[in-house]
């Protein structure tokens, strides 16, 4: 393809994601698409929707994929970036993959070929040769079907997790400082206290709540309860709500509410902040033809929600879904314990092996989690038999496969960086 053809391309793949978005707000997509902008890893980040229109078009590609396998549930997004630590319902922190914003049915192998192409890009941006980068996607390679065949042959109480009793290292810091966060701190630095009691804090970005929104609100408030599993009731008591818009780089421009609720007890250490935001169409669904995937989901929300249990094995416990205004949304606990991994922190080739080896089980115990030994039935088989079988023992192909395209795609994406931000500055987006 052509320079022309690639930069219309990538035209006509952004406008249709989010020409209906760039309209409703073009402020919030201009500091979106500034973000995409500054690096190659950062436009990567926000363009899933070019990557999957190339896994369908340009780079499709049926290696180690049957029929089965390319229908599991995928985390959708899993660049490297979309690491972090979390409390599990059972009160343990955990290192694992995050934001299920994106996840979705589909190839088990295009999760994989998502994040060794992150690799790539995050290798050139530190000067690492093509071999060290090589090295680095044949060591998540292996790690992933080892800890696969490792499942497939123990069974699903062969899943482990990556916690501060199995962890050394990067990931081990990343832990240790998670632990160091405390609710307190979280709702000293979101709230204030007025009249004896916690409210939310005025502050850039955050925005009151007129009455009768704060009705709609708490009636999808009540609506999402009957989602989750059971709370105390002085749980269901809000005590505040805030609007915030735009937050995070895929929600630019949307509006998403803020709950204060009562804790556990009626102690001012223990409240609950909760986040409802507008779940949106995962950038893989308009590439797979898959009506029963389609209609499981009764909205969004609902995709998200499931999807998230689905490739979790201990999920937040509040994480649950509902309706406003007839619009599907997500709605999930703001987390004290929430700490992501800088890869600014890693630049050793050594150090990088360890910590990408790591990542490769974590990747290997999601895939396995969402089959039909979980509670969701959209999977209905083994998908670690499934993807052990398809690759066969050929350890080296499948690799190979990985290494491949690692390189092919980042060298595409820095390409297609260069032309996005040429198209960006030349005025050649619509509506910005």
């Amino acid at each position: 393809m052509t320079t022309d053809g690639r930069s219309a391309h990538i035209l006509d793949v952004l406008i249709t994601e989010f020409g209906d978005s760039i309209r409703r707000d073009p402020a919030a997509f201009r500091r979106k698409f500034r973000k995409m902008a500054a690096s190659p890893f950062a436009f990567y980040r926000g363009s899933a929707s070019l990557f999957y229109a190339d896994m369908t078009g340009t780079f499709a590609d049926a290696a180690f994929l049957d029929d089965q396998t390319r229908r599991v549930w995928i985390h959708g997004d899993l660049h490297a970036e979309n690491f972090g630590t979390y409390m599990n319902a059972s009160g343990v922190l955990v290192f694992n993959v995050n934001d299920f914003d994106e996840a979705y049915v589909g190839p088990y192998i295009w999760d994989l070929k998502r994040f060794v192409a992150s690799v790539a890009l995050i290798g050139y941006a530190k000067a690492l040769s093509d071999e060290v980068i090589t090295d680095l996607v044949t060591e998540f390679g292996h790690a992933y079907l080892a800890e696969l065949t490792g499942i497939a042959q123990g069974g699903d109480e062969a899943i482990g997790s990556l916690t501060l009793e199995t962890t050394t290292g990067v990931l081990h810091r990343v832990l240790q400082v998670a632990r160091l966060n405390t609710r307190v701190a979280l709702l000293d630095a979101e709230t204030t206290i007025d009249n004896f009691d916690r409210r939310f804090a005025i502050m850039e970005g955050r925005y009151p709540v007129d009455e009768e929104t704060r009705h709609l609100v708490e009636a999808a408030f009540q609506e999402y309860l009957t989602t989750l599993p059971s709370v105390s009731e002085i749980e269901h008591r809000i005590k505040d709500f805030a609007l915030r818009v735009g937050v995070g780089i895929g929600s630019a421009g949307l509006p998403s509410y803020n709950m204060l609720l009562e804790g556990h007890t009626q102690a001012l250490e223990n409240d609950v902040i909760l986040y409802m935001k507008q779940a949106q169409v995962p950038a893989v669904a308009r590439h797979i033809a898959d009506e029963k995937v389609r209609g499981y989901f009764k909205h969004q929300g609902h995709r998200t929600a499931e999807s998230q249990r689905a490739l979790q094995a201990y999920a937040d416990p509040w994480l649950g879904y509902t309706e406003l205004n007839g619009v599907g949304q997500l709605v999930a606990e703001v987390s004290p314990y929430s700490a992501d991994l800088d890869w600014g922190d890693v630049n050793e080739p050594d150090e990088l092996a360890s910590v990408i080896r790591d990542l490769g089980r974590a990747v290997a115990r999601m895939h396995s989690v969402a089959d039909d030994e979980s509670s969701h039935d959209l999977v209905d088989f083994s998908t670690e038999d499934a993807i052990v079988n398809v690759i066969g023992g050929d350890l080296d192909g499948f690799t190979r496969v990985l290494v491949e395209f690692a390189h092919a795609y980042g060298a595409q994406a820095r390409t297609d960086h260069q032309l996005f931000v040429d198209l960006f500055r030349n005025g050649r987006l619509p509506g910005l």
